[in-house]
């Protein structure tokens, strides 16, 4: 599945045209006061081997997240409208603290929470690292003008490497193969919060043949060296430590999967 704001900000329900000023008031919300001005700023730690990140969303964002998980499970598992009614109305609470703290529109997320079924689990995000002569393959997002590693949301039914060989192949027109993986990150604690909890997976590719081709959603496809990186990133979808972690794993190869 191509990875676009849409998808990116709520999953679903949410018109289009809303999507870049909701993303921005939920942005706005997040950044602690000092941050208020550079809310994208990423801290990073080492931690028992394994890099992580250092920051962690606000406290009324997680208890929203955990709020809305809890009651998206418990109504899937509810034995009668009694109990359905209640995780019903825990959704709705969850929505309305997202909108007091943010400039979201409450009506809007309480249909998006309300539309989401079964048991609540974290969305996966795939992304490909891709070398040629020892520089990284990078795509130009049009949502926001930054660049990512190619790759997106993985669609239901997919193989993981399937599906990051195949948004390689749709965002950049370069054919790879799957190798290794690179690590698996805990994708949105920084910058950009969203209202869905998302992991990462960052996969190792070889490159099979093709040649640089945008699509709907990347205006640009380059190689670039690890001296030569774009400042300007695409939000949560690549992060510097995606990158470092993909450069230290080509320069050896008995490097471990990173992971939080």
């Amino acid at each position: 599945m191509l990875y676009n704001p849409s998808w990116y900000a709520f999953s679903n329900g949410l018109p289009k045209k809303n999507i870049a000023e909701n993303r921005q008031a939920l942005l706005r919300a997040c950044a602690p006061p000092e941050r208020r001005g550079d809310a994208f700023a990423t801290q990073e730690a080492q931690l028992g081997g394994h890099r992580v990140s250092a920051a962690t969303p606000p406290r009324w964002l997680e208890w929203a997240r955990e709020i809305q998980a809890l009651a998206q499970t418990g109504y899937h598992f509810a034995e009668n409208d009694y109990q359905r009614q209640r995780f019903q109305r825990l959704s709705e609470i969850a929505a309305e603290i997202i909108s007091a703290q943010s400039d979201m529109d409450c009506a809007r997320l309480k249909g998006v929470f309300l539309a989401q079924i079964g048991y609540a689990t974290p969305r996966v995000d795939v992304r490909g690292a891709v070398f040629r002569r020892g520089e990284l393959l990078l795509v130009r997002e049009r949502a926001d003008g930054g660049w990512t590693m190619p790759g997106g949301w993985a669609d239901v039914g997919d193989v993981p490497s399937q599906a990051v060989e195949r948004e390689v192949l749709e965002e950049s027109g370069f054919q790879v193969r799957t190798c290794q993986v690179v690590g698996v990150y805990d994708a949105n604690r920084t910058g950009p919060l969203e209202v869905f909890h998302a992991y990462k997976i960052v996969f190792l590719c070889e490159l099979l043949g093709g040649e640089a081709h945008p699509s709907e959603e990347t205006s640009e496809v380059a190689f670039f060296s690890q001296e030569v990186i774009p400042a300007t990133l695409s939000g949560e979808r690549t992060k510097p430590r995606h990158i470092a972690d993909a450069f230290a794993l080509l320069a050896d190869m008995r490097q471990p999967t990173v992971f939080d």
